[in-house]
């Protein structure tokens, strides 16, 4: 094993462990702190509640890091396909340990967040890092995808706000889920055709034929279906958005008729 793949595997090994640690020490301690209402949770709630803290941290730490490869990494933004990966593969190892952490606290609290869609979720993912991590190629792609972590907090304080106990009309949550529903676009649907533009870029040549076939079903395929996904999820957030923005502004113009008659 050559220096630099140890190192990646060091990366991605200690970053299993301090998401673990933020699961079980780090979470709990804080919430207590910053939200009194978090001892108001059955054990399950607070399962979910410190996953979803580190999902929230994991997200804005990978997702920084991806808007600095976006911007400043010119060998990978020049050769998308096999441009040098190292800070890419660096981003990709974080992650690959938050996967493999989550799953296993899947699967050990599955009771509690057990899903099987996020289980289908990360051994996708892990498979499609395993060509990044192992191969080093399509370094431009792995990390355009990242970019998608951004909406994650947004979906996380959703459910926070929920649990909670806070109407959805409260300003907070409706001030969250104008955010979520913009974030989600920007990320997901908007940025569409840049990465579908450079796939069909490179699609037929020299360097997309020296992707193994397994890489390209892992790349193409993914894709496909994960922004079939998004669209799907896009048009429930925006309904979900409109309802509570529509029924907060009828509220408000019928408050003054019923305080008048009450007067």
């Amino acid at each position: 094993m050559d220096p630099f793949s140890q190192l990646i595997l060091t990366i991605s090994v200690t970053s299993f462990l301090i998401f673990q640690w933020l699961f079980h020490k780090v979470s709990p301690w804080m919430s207590i702190r910053i939200s009194p209402g978090f001892l108001r949770l059955s054990d399950k709630q607070k399962v979910e509640w410190n996953s979803r803290t580190v999902s929230t941290f994991h997200a804005l730490l990978v997702g920084v890091f991806c808007l600095y490869i976006f911007f400043f990494d010119n060998d990978v933004n020049e050769d998308p396909v096999w441009g040098d990966p190292t800070l890419v593969k660096t981003n990709v190892a974080i992650t690959t340990g938050y996967l493999i952490s989550d799953l296993l606290l899947i699967f050990y609290y599955w009771k509690a967040i057990g899903d099987k869609f996020f289980v289908v979720h990360h051994l996708a993912a892990l498979y499609a890092y395993y060509y990044v991590l192992g191969q080093g190629m399509l370094p431009y792609f792995a990390n355009f995808r990242l970019l998608a972590e951004f909406s994650t907090p947004c979906v996380n304080q959703r459910w926070f706000f929920e649990v909670l106990g806070y109407p959805k009309s409260s300003r907070p949550n409706m001030a969250n889920g104008v955010a979520m529903a913009v974030v989600f676009f920007m990320v997901r649907i908007a940025v569409m055709p840049i990465y579908y533009g450079r796939m069909y870029a490179v699609y037929g040549t020299e360097a997309f034929y020296l992707v193994p076939w397994g890489g390209r079903v892992a790349w193409i395929c993914s894709s496909i279906c994960l922004d079939i996904m998004n669209i799907m999820w896009m048009h429930k957030i925006a309904r979900g958005c409109y309802k509570v923005l529509q029924s907060a502004h009828w509220s408000k113009a019928i408050t003054p008729q019923e305080n008048g008659k009450t007067d």
